[in-house]
Formats: structure tokens, C-alpha cells, sequence
């Protein structure tokens, strides 16, 4: 492997000079992305003739709607779309994504308040490169999405983890933020409906933690990419909606990813006071500028369109919810909150661990997510990845059948533990 040969990995007493570093640290410090890699893996192996079932990947197995492909293929055909645009987003786009938001969230913004990304993952990074300078520390809600941490301190930041369990549904409360607070805390990283636990903070605990970021003057990045995929009544309320006053302290991120079924084609948004959008925007005039002018005009007839796209999708997501819960359930040593958004599950494994299975015994949930890919060739993301071990994220956007015969070769498997 590359990294066993790297000159640094031997640890010299002598610093190298900055020409022997084949990587820099800055980048060197950066994990690859836990649930892209188990993707990956799981695709390989179904390549080479396994029949693998992977519940690892975070996107829709619906197609993206027709009107939209028929909107980008217009697109596509287009001589002025051919060229360089503004790097900010399609005036259309930005003017699409200020009704939308006002309409589904109810969150009044300006065209100057949109910057149009490559994406969720470069709207996170960039908001946070935008806040953050070397030091500030970011109060992280763990479990988390794996891109946070990673991402935060690629901007410069220090993530401080701040964890939730399932007995508490996986909702940190302002209690707990507070206890984690210190002079050096600057950004809150809130994400509701969650990734990877699917929970959904209802309105009383957003507007709580809302308010205690205006009481102390700290900075609120929300990641609402998952609004519209709630179950059972649920809603997931914005939380500068609720809170007026932290609007000019709070940067929304969000995207066409989830809700239309849009993963591949790279679309995100940050919408924020007016100054730091304008950061935000001249970061990436040199770092991509505009996005792909057809993946824009695509997102512009998805965001200008109905939302029955989502409402079929959330409706086998919620049959595949239950039954995942379920199945899982059924399994000894699990214990499987039932979540209200997204499309993940995040059972608790520790049941399992150090028990003999298949005449093996895991330690960590990581080694149970290996004996499981191996011995019933179903892929699962460990809780390692998500900062807290000793669960698994288990993904149910996938046909009704491969998930009912994946989760059946878990029972199968895991019952026989000792």
C-alpha cells in the first residue's frame, strides 16, 4: 500500500524537509469516506459474481424523475449552456431554490443568500471553510454523518463530539451541548431528520437548542438535505424558522440529492446571511466555479415541480422502515430504535460482541460488519464510522426483496451467536 511506504510513516526524529512529504499532513489526516468504501466494496464483490446485498449506500434506488432527465437533455442541447456561468448558480436556480425554501420550510430568503454547490458534501465543506479559522471548535451531535468531522477539520476546525444514545433516541439536548461548550466553541453542526440514525429532533428541541445558540452567540450549520423523507406525522422544522433571531448566525444546507432521487447528478445549496454566502461564493469561483450547467437546469425543473416524486419514494420507505425494524429486531443482541426520517436504521450491536458466530467473535462492531460481509455477504457501514461504536448503519433504500433477504441472512447468521 502507498501509505505503508510513505517516508512519514516511520515517524523520523527529524522533520522532513517540505519536498520529501509526497502528501501533505493536511490532507494525509483525512479518512476516506467509511460509507462510500463499503459501497465500493460491496459493488466489487457483486462484480466478481457474489451475490452480495449492500445496505451501505445513502441514496434513493428510484430513478431520477423524467421531467427532470427531459429538462437537462433541453439543457444539454443548448448552445449557452455550453459555456462558463456565474459561479454562484444560475440566476433560475437561485430564484428556484428562494421559492422552494420559502414553500417547504418557510424560511424567507434573497437570491444574494444562495450559493449553488457541487453537491451536499461541498455545501458542508465550504459553509464551514467560510466560519471556521484554525482552533474554533464545532459542537458535533454524534452519531454523525462520516463527511463532518472530516470536513470540519479540513476547514481548519476542531469537531467536539457531543454523544447520543438510543435511550435517548439519539437526540443530544441543549443540556448536553452546553456541558460541551467552551470559550473556544463557534459553530453548532445540527442535522435532523439524521444521518445515520434517522432521527427527527421535534419542534420543542429545535427551537431549545435554537435559542441556546443565540444565548451564548455561537454559529448553527444545518444540514436539512433529508426535510421531506418523515414517517408517522413527522415533520422536521427549520430550525431559523423557529428561531428568528439566530437567521443571521445560521446557514441552511441542503440539495435535490434525496428528495428527488438526484444523487449522481451533484446539486447542493448553502443559504445564509448575505456576507457569508459571498465568502462562500468566492472560495468556490476558484475552487469549481459554476456547476454543471445541465445538472442546474435539471435541478431547476425538479424544484420548480410537484413533490410527488418524494411522496412515492417515501412511501416504500416507510414500508421498507417497518420491515427492516422488524426483521432486525427478531435478531438476540440487537436493539433497533425505529427511526422517523431518512432512510437508515442504526441498531445497536454490542449485544453481539465477543460472542461466538459461524466460529468466529467480533470485538468491535467493525470486525461483526467484516464477519457479516464475509459470511453472509451482506455489506453494513460500522458505527466506527459514525463516531460511535458498537452500532451499524444499515441503509433501507434498496427493492423491498434484496432488503427482506439481506436482513433474513443477518437472522441466520447472528442467531447463531453464543
Amino acid at each position: 500500500m502507498i501509505a505503508a511506504s510513505s517516508p512519514e510513516s516511520a515517524a523520523p526524529s527529524t522533520p522532513l524537509p517540505p519536498a520529501e512529504r509526497r502528501v501533505s499532513r493536511r490532507i494525509g489526516a483525512i479518512a476516506e469516506s467509511a460509507t462510500l468504501a463499503v459501497d465500493a466494496k460491496a459493488k466489487a464483490l457483486k462484480a466478481a459474481g457474489k451475490p452480495v446485498i449492500g445496505f451501505g449506500a445513502g441514496e434513493p434506488d428510484f430513478p431520477t424523475p423524467d421531467y427532470v432527465v427531459e429538462a437537462a437533455i433541453t439543457a444539454a442541447r443548448t448552445p449557452a449552456m455550453h459555456r462558463y456561468t456565474p459561479a454562484g448558480g444560475l440566476p433560475s436556480l437561485k430564484e428556484a431554490i428562494v421559492a422552494k425554501t420559502a414553500r417547504d420550510s418557510g424560511l424567507r430568503i434573497t437570491p444574494a443568500q444562495v450559493l449553488v454547490t457541487n453537491g451536499g458534501k461541498q455545501a458542508v465543506y465550504e459553509a464551514l471553510a467560510t466560519m471556521l479559522d484554525p482552533g474554533d471548535e464545532v459542537l458535533l451531535p454524534a452519531p454523525y454523518w462520516t463527511t463532518y468531522p472530516e470536513a470540519i477539520r479540513l476547514a481548519g476546525g476542531v469537531p467536539v463530539p457531543v454523544v447520543a444514545d438510543e435511550q435517548s433516541g439519539y437526540l443530544v439536548s441543549a443540556a448536553q451541548l452546553e456541558a460541551a461548550r467552551t470559550p473556544r466553541t463557534k459553530v453548532l453542526l445540527f442535522c435532523s431528520p439524521s444521518n445515520p440514525t434517522g432521527a427527527v429532533y421535534p419542534a420543542e428541541q429545535v427551537e431549545e437548542i435554537g435559542r441556546w445558540a443565540v444565548a451564548h452567540g455561537l454559529w448553527v450549520l444545518t444540514d436539512e438535505i433529508y426535510e421531506h423523507l418523515t414517517y408517522g406525522g413527522v415533520t422536521a422544522p427549520s430550525m431559523p424558522v423557529l428561531v428568528p433571531e439566530l437567521a443571521d448566525r445560521c446557514v441552511v444546507v441542503n440539495g435535490v440529492a434525496k428528495t428527488y432521487a438526484m444523487t449522481g447528478w451533484r446539486v447542493g445549496w448553502i443559504v445564509g446571511p448575505a456576507d457569508v454566502v459571498k465568502a462562500a461564493t468566492n472560495l468556490q469561483s476558484h475552487a469549481t466555479s459554476n456547476v454543471a450547467n445541465v445538472s442546474q437546469a435539471a435541478a431547476v425543473a425538479a424544484l420548480n415541480g410537484d413533490l410527488s416524486a418524494v411522496a412515492t419514494m417515501r412511501e416504500a420507505f416507510d414500508r421498507r422502515r417497518q420491515t427492516i425494524v422488524s426483521m432486525l429486531r427478531e435478531i438476540p443482541g440487537i436493539a433497533c430504535p425505529e427511526p422517523q426520517g431518512a432512510f437508515y436504521v442504526y441498531p445497536s450491536v454490542k449485544g453481539l460482541l465477543g460472542r461466538p458466530i459461524a466460529g468466529r467473535t467480533a470485538a468491535t462492531s467493525a470486525e461483526l460488519a467484516e464477519l457479516v460481509l464475509e459470511e453472509a455477504e451482506v455489506a453494513v457501514v460500522p458505527g466506527e464510522a459514525f463516531g460511535t461504536p458498537g452500532y451499524v448503519r444499515m441503509s433501507y433504500a434498496l427493492g423491498d426483496d434484496d432488503l427482506v433477504e439481506g436482513v433474513s441472512r443477518m437472522q441466520r447468521l447472528l442467531g447463531q451467536a453464543g
